[in-house]
């Protein structure tokens, strides 16, 4: 147990690339998370992805009245009381010219608005990928509703937006991950969605300090929330730059990295 920990706080883990491997979660690391919230650690996931996702994963656990950090940190959702209680959109006029980039040049794109994520790809998708909250659009639509979060793949593309990028970024975070194919997706959001200030949202609604937190990720955006907690753990995969931002290292994810450390450290 962290040393400024007297009594259980809080796990937030991130999915992709550090609790998941591809869309799985182990047997090991869903035992290992339950014995967690067993001994008395709140559980938050943290995901860049929608939120309907991060519940499911949730209920593959066993948990109940999560707090969910999704879309990166632009939104945190309680699933107690069935409702935001964070929700930051993108600027409308980058969203209009983000879009027209996207549209317009080949890429596997996403955005995220309410309660569905728009995606946008050459190709129709089979139906059993789809869902009630992911549908399959041929372009991204310009209708006036914000994103709380975007995102894009397809290096020719990637270059475009890091281009416009550069225009919106003291309002607009940009940021590499690591998406369940392996490939590089950049992540979107607003200048003050990211998981370090929704983690403070999600403690402030668990009525705990951030310090309280062991935090765990493997991508440039979880390093916002590394900030913020007490202890951080970056999986073994992880670059350089997200394992030196963290207190600990654990195996790769694809060794049940989340597990590894739990069992060894908090069980």
């Amino acid at each position: 147990m962290p040393e400024n920990q007297s009594v259980p706080g809080a796990l937030a883990i991130d999915l992709d690339g550090t609790l998941l491997v591809g869309e799985s979660l182990s047997a090991r690391n869903r035992d290992a998370v339950r014995a967690a919230s067993d001994a008395g650690y709140h559980v938050i996931i943290a995901t860049a992805r929608w939120r309907q996702l991060a519940q499911r994963v949730a209920a593959e656990i066993g948990l109940e009245a999560v707090p969910i950090i999704a879309c990166s940190g632009a939104q945190v959702f309680c699933t107690e009381i069935g409702e935001d209680i964070f929700d930051e959109r993108l600027p409308s006029d980058f969203v209009n010219e983000l879009f027209k980039v996207c549209n317009e040049n080949r890429c596997i794109a996403s955005a995220t608005v309410d309660a569905h994520t728009w995606l946008k790809i050459d190709k129709k998708p089979a139906d059993e990928f789809l869902s009630e909250e992911l549908k399959w659009v041929e372009t991204l639509p310009l209708d006036g509703a914000l994103p709380r979060i975007a995102t894009v793949q397809g290096s020719e593309t990637i270059g475009k937006v890091r281009d416009l990028h550069s225009q919106w970024a003291d309002q607009v975070n940009l940021f590499d991950s690591i998406g369940p194919t392996g490939r590089i997706v950049i992540t979107i959001t607003a200048k003050n969605a990211d998981k370090g200030t929704a983690l403070s949202r999600a403690c402030e609604h668990l009525s705990i300090q951030t310090g309280q937190v062991i935090a765990f990720g493997d991508a440039d955006n979880d390093i916002a929330m590394f900030k913020r907690a007490g202890r951080s753990v970056a999986m073994g995969q992880a670059d350089d730059m997200v394992r030196r931002a963290a207190t600990d290292v654990t195996t790769a994810n694809t060794d049940d990295g989340v597990a590894e450390f739990i069992e060894r450290e908090l069980l």
